[in-house]
């Protein structure tokens, strides 16, 4: 392509000469570590970046997702890997990418793979359920401490905790923290430990190091050995960008060995000043409900029943006076009633009474066999007669008799 100052060319002839360029190109294998991949939702190109492992270099990759989902283990960020794959250039954006069409773990790419691999295994068979972890004790008694001897991670964890809580025990199990014989020495510790009655809390702890110096921490058997132990397990493992299996899989995870010790051991700066504060917050608590008390109180003492116990007495003595009064009235007013009531019926009677009659002047005549004269035609001459009168009895002999009635008749 021939261009001068009078006859540039545009930018779309030199992308497409470029991109024509680089399509004549054909198919390398490229090795680096993956940086990052992006799978984005609904599409079936995966986007990756490959980073050169020694230059800062770094070039994107696209590749079909069917390759990507084919990788056994899956693909993880950091993983090494060899591609095969044919540079491509994208006209419209003037980057440059490579479409991979084989991608092969390699070196500490397979490393992590296996790791990766092992992790889901023991996911799937719940050695990471989040319900399996036990909650650490509050202040343990003894503090079981694996480590390797006059490491900087034992001196971490011993000041650290001690500075936090100086009463605190440690039972310290010394195991190579690194190499092959690693894993099997940090899983005898830890079972020790396990069967330590005084032991409430075991740490497994250890400085940083690469990938390889970290893969005892990621041993099946210490896994399934942390996983069976009755005692609560703390991972201290590296730095903070360190994820050995062992973290998964213990009750806590700690991202350092002086984290470890304020995970596991309270600080006493801490407590006291909590305790003074719930100290406080009782002594408030308690005087706002005596107060209140003392409030009820004052009120119950002020009603006049108890401010003057004599003057409820005295109302009920008034009352009781009153009806007994009213009472005393009623009767006496019921007994005068009853009275003149007696009176009536006796004068009644009296005035039936055949005394009283004969009081009145009237008098009673008997013969003598008792018989009660009451006709002329019962008497005779020189009969003898009885007459009863009020005071007593009268004799008298009868001289002669009148019947009232002839007479009646005679004057008629």
């Amino acid at each position: 392509m021939e261009t001068s100052p009078e006859r540039p060319a545009p930018v779309r002839q030199v992308a497409n000469a470029i991109s024509g360029w680089v399509d004549r190109l054909g198919a390398v294998w490229v090795e680096g570590q993956v940086a990052q991949f992006n799978r984005r939702q609904g599409m079936n190109t995966v986007f990756l970046t490959l980073r050169d492992t020694v230059a800062d270099v770094s070039i994107p990759v696209t590749c079909s997702r069917q390759v990507f989902d084919s990788l056994n283990p899956p693909m993880v960020e950091g993983a090494s890997v060899v591609i095969h794959a044919k540079p491509s250039y994208y006209a419209t954006r003037g980057t440059l990418s490579l479409q991979a069409r084989d991608i092969r773990m390699v070196g500490l790419g397979e490393l992590l793979a296996r790791i990766e691999r092992r992790r889901q295994l023991l996911a799937a068979e719940g050695l990471f359920a989040a319900e399996r972890k036990r909650r650490l004790p509050f202040l343990p008694g003894t503090v079981g401490l694996v480590t390797a001897p006059g490491s900087a991670a034992e001196r971490d964890m011993l000041e650290n905790s001690r500075r936090r809580w100086p009463a605190v025990r440690f039972a310290v199990r010394y195991a190579v923290m690194q190499g092959t014989s690693s894993a099997a020495e940090v899983m005898a510790a830890v079972g020790r430990l396990d069967r330590d009655p005084e032991v409430d809390v075991i740490v497994v702890a250890r400085g940083g190091g690469s990938i390889e110096d970290l893969l005892p921490f990621s041993d099946e058997g210490l896994l399934r050995a942390v996983f069976a132990a009755r005692t609560p397990v703390v991972s201290a493992i590296g730095h903070e960008p360190d994820t050995p299996l062992l973290d998964l899989v213990a009750d806590v995870r700690a991202s350092t060995p002086t984290d470890a010790a304020k995970l596991v051991v309270p600080d006493v700066g801490e407590e006291a000043t909590r305790v003074d504060q719930l100290r406080q917050r009782g002594r408030r608590v308690l005087s706002a409900w005596l107060a209140r008390e003392q409030q009820t109180l004052d009120a119950v003492r002020a009603r006049p029943a108890l401010a003057d116990p004599g003057s409820a007495i005295d109302a009920r003595r008034r009352e009781v006076d009153a009806l007994r009064d009213r009472i005393r009235r009623g009767l006496h007013h019921r007994l005068d009633r009853a009275d003149d009531d007696l009176g009536h019926q006796l004068a009644r009677v009296r005035g039936m009474s055949p005394l009283a009659t004969l009081r009145r002047g009237y008098a009673v005549v008997q013969d003598a066999e008792g018989r009660v004269v009451t006709s002329t035609t019962q008497a005779t001459v020189h009969q003898t007669l009885r007459i009863r009168v009020a005071d007593g009895r009268i004799g008298a002999v009868v001289i002669d008799t009148t019947d009232l009635s002839d007479a009646a008749k005679e004057q008629s």
